[in-house]
């Protein structure tokens, strides 16, 4: 890196150092007495797994399955505050005696026993974006400083402050995670694309479980993001996961009481968006939410829209006691105009450039008409039972089902030479000038999908135990999981000719409709000219994880997963079989190990994570097919979590080293024979931080660094980092300030920003090399929220940075945009 951290990252260390000056005498407070009480429903049944903590605090526990709980905190006078979506919230003030036991009046509160675990027991959540309880993350009720694997959670909450209306911007939030492609509406992997510890991700799970949504997918009905970091195939497979972590978007669930929400948001570009939060019982048994949302948006470039429909209704159901059903759909329909992506069809070094200064490209052009649009459509449908077996064991039957469809063109364009793109153009009898000085055209060319189809199935069974070997704790999970994959895309795309880069004078609206259709009635659809992911896949799995408190402050993890992957073969357009059946067994192991020096405050943390991914049969030097391995990767990871200052500070720093094996690369020399023998690293360090230094300020901030090279490979990237990396230091902050109540209730102001280091998106010696700049954006909002309404404004970008994501290609990303948000709740 050339330049020195950016001014972000030095706020951000100045922040961190004032909070560690706030009160130190506070972080070892050891005058501690015993709180002891039990929560319950409105009904009088036990409220299990409830998490419960003290005024602004993370001090606390679990309540057990019979609704108990009991644990330590320093002395002192705290509030016990429930407060949470659609539940009334209940205050309950006491005092801890050093040395003494109090018992807690029976806390009762009004939710379904489906929601308890997502239900946090806080104190007037001062510090209002820390959301570190998870069931998802190890499959097992969890909190942060119990987990050995490192994960942020980014909460409805500051979503809602910011005004972020899809998962993609939510994870700017998150460090060490980089957006490199915007949505493509493709069907099965039109989602946004990310990079994780140096490893493309995309966001493919809901609530644990397969959640495939082949476009940008609306935030109408997040609860909270949870990003998972580094190899994950113990628990969740390799199908859904990447090497570097996984995305797992966590929903809004149904409760017992009646609200709604209908709010209208509108902004620069043409932005209308209008939504819907509806939740009523039915019966005394039966609750049903839906959340919906209508966004249209244009573009900040010349050409481009967006329409969006979003619908995801909800139905819990309480058979009896000891059983409960969940069901839920996500229903996402799209009609867009794709985003101009530029790729490379004449490398860098044939090029002589290095840098996107040295093009002229036009930012604010789309370079197409946007009548040219594709239509997608994202169908997914869950069921959830769960069962009490006993006061230790539980069962969870989880059924998911995604089907994802998409049918239209996706404009693109190639960077060529002058002397390329006069040949394109003589070839089809148009004669082009010979200008001076290079970089001044682009080759048009289109990647349609032809009524394309995706469908996942999975079904999932948990058995979860929270039990004692004499005064050993063991939380189990044992699961079994089978998924299956049903792929019928086509692709197929059309060339439509040179045209001029920056062009005042040229048409570029006329690279339209009108011109794809008749294109592609030209061409009709062959074998020979499309490009078809027909095959069917089936995965069937079994793992397990123990997390055993050695003693009240040393805890390990250990877990286990054994999968076999079953391809039923490849085929093209007209059946024909291009690859033959093949299958695979893999072994996916995790360890995990927890210290904590300060009970609830400081975790020493260590894993050993896995992870693994399914690879194509393909040649060998002698022409013949090999069954490939399948390709792996191994994490070791250590750091600190810590929840000091009664939970004011909320922190993790880590380090990791991935080493990734049996990569496929070519055999030298060759284009067709390949060869398995491939290794790369990724090593990094990331700081997270989630604070409430005083009352009315809350703070999100992160910073991470990335190493990654390939370390066997072609030696044309031989020691080089993978294009696909992303950009080696990304930080994140933002602050928010509350106005005291006193003052105007409800009144606040949001302030934070982004920076990424230049990116290299072409890396290798007979391409050159190519780099993104680096850029720091900054985004502000502002919101008085009231019981009965809400309004706010936000500013996004708001020093209009020109800047540019992509991984091989540069994708121009949005300009400064305000958007203006009021919503009625009931």
């Amino acid at each position: 890196m050339k330049t020195s951290f950016p001014n972000l990252f030095k706020l951000f260390a100045a922040i961190v150092v004032l909070l560690t000056l706030i009160n130190p005498a506070s972080l070892f407070a050891q005058n501690r007495g015993t709180l002891q009480g039990k929560v319950v429903t409105q009904k009088n049944e036990p409220a299990a797994n409830v998490s419960i903590g003290l005024s602004g605090t993370r001090i606390g526990t679990s309540t057990s399955d019979n609704g108990d709980f009991s644990f330590k905190a320093p002395a002192g006078s705290y509030t016990i505050i429930i407060s949470y979506v659609g539940v009334q919230t209940v205050e309950v003030p006491v005092t801890v005696t050093a040395n003494q036991a109090t018992v807690v009046p029976t806390i009762t509160i009004n939710a379904n026993l489906s929601q308890l675990t997502e239900v946090n027991v806080i104190a007037s959540r001062s510090n209002r974006f820390a959301r570190k309880v998870s069931t998802d993350v190890g499959k097992i009720p969890l909190d942060n400083l119990e987990n050995a694997q490192s994960y942020t959670t980014i909460s409805s909450e500051l979503i809602k402050e910011q005004q972020i209306f899809s998962v993609d911007e939510a994870l700017r939030n998150a460090p060490g995670i980089q957006k490199m492609w915007d949505a493509t509406n493709r069907v099965a992997d039109g989602g946004g694309y990310f990079t994780l510890r140096g490893f493309v991700t995309q966001t493919r799970l809901r609530n644990g479980i397969a959640g495939l949504v082949t476009s940008t997918i609306d935030a109408v009905n997040i609860d909270k993001i949870e990003v998972i970091k580094g190899p994950s195939a113990t628990l969740f497979g390799s199908t859904l996961t990447s090497f570097g972590g996984l995305i797992n978007r966590v929903t809004k669930k149904p409760y017992e009481t009646f609200g709604l929400e209908v709010g209208e948001s509108v902004g620069s570009y043409d932005l209308n968006r209008t939504t819907i939060d509806l939740n009523t019982p039915i019966g005394s048994k039966v609750a049903f939410r839906l959340n919906s949302a209508y966004n249209y948006e244009g573009s900040f470039q010349n050409y481009g829209k967006s329409r969006t429909y979003a619908i995801a209704p909800s139905l819990s159901i309480k058979a009896n006691d000891k059983l409960s059903f969940l069901l839920e759909a996500e229903m996402f329909y799209g009609r867009n105009a794709a985003k101009p992506f530029f790729f490379f069809y004449d490398s860098p070094k044939a090029l002589g450039i290095t840098k996107v200064s040295q093009l002229n490209i036009d930012y604010k052009n789309a370079y197409s008409n946007d009548d040219i649009t594709s239509y997608s459509r994202s169908l997914n449908y869950f069921a959830q039972a769960n069962y009490k077996i006993s006061d230790k064991f539980t069962s969870q039957t989880v059924f998911s089902n995604s089907n994802s469809f998409s049918n239209g063109p996706s404009p693109y364009y190639y960077l060529v030479t002058d002397a390329r793109a006069i040949g394109i153009a003589a070839a089809d009898g148009i004669t082009l000038p010979d200008p001076a000085g290079e970089h001044n055209y682009i080759y048009r060319n289109d990647q349609s999908t032809s009524n394309s189809k995706f469908g996942a199935t999975e079904i999932q069974e948990n058995i979860n135990g929270d039990f004692n070997t004499g005064s050993i704790r063991h939380r189990f999970v044992f699961g079994l999981d089978y998924q299956h994959q049903n792929s019928h895309q086509i692709y197929f795309g059309n060339a439509y000719g040179i045209a001029p880069i920056n062009d005042p004078n040229y048409d570029y609206g006329s690279f339209n409709k009108a011109l794809v259709d008749a294109t592609n009635a030209a061409n009709p659809l062959t074998a020979a000219n499309t490009y078809p992911y027909i095959y069917k896949t089936n995965t069937y799995s079994t793992y397990m994880s123990d997390v055993v408190n050695l003693t009240d402050r040393l805890i390990a993890s250990v877990g286990l997963r054994v999968d076999r992957f079953e391809n039923k073969g490849n085929y093209l357009l007209d059946g024909t079989q291009s690859t033959k059946p093949y299958g695979q067994t893999a072994f996916s192991p995790k360890f995990g190990l927890i210290f904590q020096p300060v009970k609830d405050v400081i975790s020493l943390f260590a894993n050993f994570q896995n992870g693994f991914q399914n690879t194509q049969v393909f040649l060998d030097a002698n022409n013949l097919p090999v069954t490939p391995k399948v390709q792996n990767a191994t994490q070791i990871e250590g750091g600190v979590k810590a929840a000091l200052f009664n939970g004011k500070l909320n922190g993790t720093i880590s380090y990791y080293d991935i080493n990734l094996t049996n990569i496929i690369r070519n055999v030298p020399g060759s284009n067709t024979a390949f060869v398995q023998d491939g290794t790369q690293k990724s090593k990094g360090f990331e700081l997270e931080v989630v604070a409430n230094p005083v009352s009315a300020v809350n703070i999100v901030a992160g910073f991470a660094y990335n190493n990654s090279k390939f370390t066997k490979a072609d030696a044309d990237v031989q020691g080089l980092r993978p294009n696909t990396a992303g950009s080696p230091y990304l930080a994140n902050v933002y602050v928010s300030y509350r106005l005291p109540q006193s003052f105007v209730k409800g009144l606040g102001v949001g302030v934070g920003g982004n920076y990424a280091s230049s990116n290299k998106i072409i890396n290798s010696v007979s391409q050159g090399t190519f780099e993104l700049p680096s850029y720091t954006l900054l985004n502000a909002s502002v919101y008085l929220d009231r019981p009965k309404y809400r309004f706010g404004l936000s500013g996004n970008n708001l020093t209009d940075k020109h800047y540019y994501t992509g991984y091989t290609t540069i994708n121009p990303q949005r300009l400064r945009q305000f958007v203006l948000s009021a919503s009625y709740k009931l």
